[in-house]
């Protein structure tokens, strides 16, 4: 498999630099990928697009090592940055076995259809999957059924809290390091209010934030999905935000 991958890899590389617009184009100005270490274990990636009307926008995920293995979680936002990756992951002598994403939106999902391709394990919800298709983009490879989901005993766990920034987003915990990946469910201590709310369900957030917070009370750290890391105080500072949008919208 490793082979393989390494081939596949070559040919994709060879195609971007041929053929600069698929990826190049829009990358122009915007940073490249930064891979920040959280634990000996847990890297954050942080990638980067420019979104009208805001400028460059920087979203986050994670890598989790597991002896010589690496799992993904969320793709970065453009393929440029996950080829840049996924090159890194094996410039450590480790091998990608998975990767799962958060919800359906393609700062979550973005390089399924790359990673497919190179036959890594890809995992996404029932509900991710059935939104993925409605809006004619690749599911993943295999599918998540339940509310709660081992992808590695111990060591990465998945829940489902309920709606909030969309009606799918889920949280994955690593319970040795007692890291908590909120995606983009978690607003980070900057935030002035919920970003982008166009498929979310205000009036279930802090409701599911709140089962987030009663489940893991002994929360390290929390990676949001855009801005910084920070404690469980990001959690209760997106319930706030949560609970004056829906005032709002009463």
């Amino acid at each position: 498999m490793r082979v393989t991958m390494k081939v596949t890899m070559k040919s994709i590389i060879l195609l971007i630099l041929f053929v600069p617009g698929i990826v190049f184009a829009n990358s122009e100005g915007v940073k490249k990928l930064k891979i920040k270490k959280l634990s000996n274990n847990v890297y954050q990636h942080i990638s980067f697009k420019r979104v009208e009307p805001w400028g460059v926008v920087e979203t986050s995920g994670l890598i989790v090592i597991n002896g010589t293995e690496a799992h993904m979680i969320d793709t970065p936002w453009t393929t440029q940055a996950t080829i840049e990756l996924i090159e890194w992951i094996e410039t450590k002598g480790l091998t990608i076995k998975s990767t799962v994403v958060t919800h359906f939106h393609e700062d979550s999902s973005n390089d399924l259809p790359l990673l497919n391709d190179l036959k890594i394990k890809t995992y996404a919800t029932s509900l991710t999957n059935k939104l993925l298709k409605s809006n004619q983009k690749e599911t993943s490879s295999d599918e998540i059924s339940s509310n709660t989901f081992e992808l590695i005993d111990g060591v990465v766990s998945v829940f489902y809290p309920g709606a909030g920034h969309t009606e799918d987003n889920i949280v994955v915990w690593l319970p040795k390091e007692k890291i908590l990946f909120g995606g983009c469910f978690v607003k980070s201590l900057h935030a002035k209010h919920l970003g982008n709310t166009g498929d979310a369900v205000i009036s279930e957030w802090s409701n599911s934030i709140q089962k987030v917070i009663n489940r893991y009370p002994d929360i390290k750290l929390v990676v949001p999905g855009h801005g910084a890391v920070g404690d469980i105080s990001l959690l209760i500072h997106t319930q706030k935000l949560a609970l004056s949008a829906k005032a709002s919208n009463k």
